[in-house]
């Protein structure tokens, strides 16, 4: 088996199935009504978003993420619209998790992350999202983070090293991940996957702790600074191992 094939196989491995039959849209379809019932009169959309959107997801991690989009009129501050849905979810018995941006719950065994934005006046393609690790706000606009993904051609190469980060259970930001992997593969033919997944993981070990992301919706937030220099080390440190295995089965599993 060549690197490829054994890099399509992993993939395969940890594809989360896409659709309206799928158990991810299912377990999606299942909780709405309730975050529609929450959200009431101030809700602007409710639409899939972040990996799944991207065709970027990892089973296992997160099966699909929901984008709760709320008019600029809601009241409160960010932080209790956050707080609002977290409870929300503790009550449905959802198991909820607080993360970076997002709420993460588990629905018969299928992992999703709730993601409240306030659309701001104006221009409600941009949304305030609450960073709980600040404790502040930040603007962005998740449908060109989609599109920027999407478009980029490096689909296969950004999930590897999703999975790779999720076997050696890595804490990094998705869309850091992803701005990454496409910066550190530009120029690069698309035809050999292992070859610039093994790319990728040296630019990872090389280049990770000095190389400022930059939010390509938003040029005021460097999605580097998410990480703190030690957690940086820790995935570059990570990566250069990896790189130096014989073997792909060493590398992701």
């Amino acid at each position: 088996m060549t690197g490829d094939e054994y890099i399509l196989s992993i993939l395969k491995k940890y594809e989360v199935p896409r659709g309206p039959e799928s158990a991810a849209e299912q377990a999606a379809n299942r909780i709405a009504p309730k975050i529609l019932r929450w959200a009431g009169d101030w809700l602007d959309t409710l639409s899939y978003s972040g990996s799944y959107a991207k065709q970027t997801a990892v089973h296992g991690v997160t099966d699909a993420d929901l984008f709760i989009s709320l008019k600029p009129e809601m009241p409160g501050s960010l932080q209790k619209i956050y707080d609002e849905l977290f409870t929300l979810a503790a009550l449905h018995g959802w198991n909820p998790r607080r993360q970076n941006v997002s709420i993460g719950v588990s629905i018969n065994g299928i992992n999703l992350d709730l993601i409240p934005g306030r659309a701001q006046t104006g221009d409600e393609s941009y949304h305030d999202l609450y960073w709980l690790k600040t404790e502040s706000s930040r603007q962005t606009n998740v449908n060109l983070h989609v599109e920027t993904v999407a478009q980029s051609h490096r689909l296969r190469e950004i999930q590897a090293i999703k999975i790779w980060r999720h076997i050696h259970q890595l804490d990094w930001p998705s869309l850091y991940v992803e701005i990454f992997v496409i910066n550190a593969l530009t120029g690069r033919n698309t035809d050999s996957l292992s070859h610039n997944v093994l790319h990728a993981l040296d630019m990872i070990g090389e280049r990770l702790e000095t190389t400022s992301i930059i939010d390509p919706a938003n040029l005021d937030n460097a999605l580097s600074n998410d990480l703190t220099p030690e957690e940086k080390k820790t995935i570059a440190d990570q990566a250069k191992k990896s790189a130096a295995e014989q073997h792909w089965e060493d590398i992701i599993w």
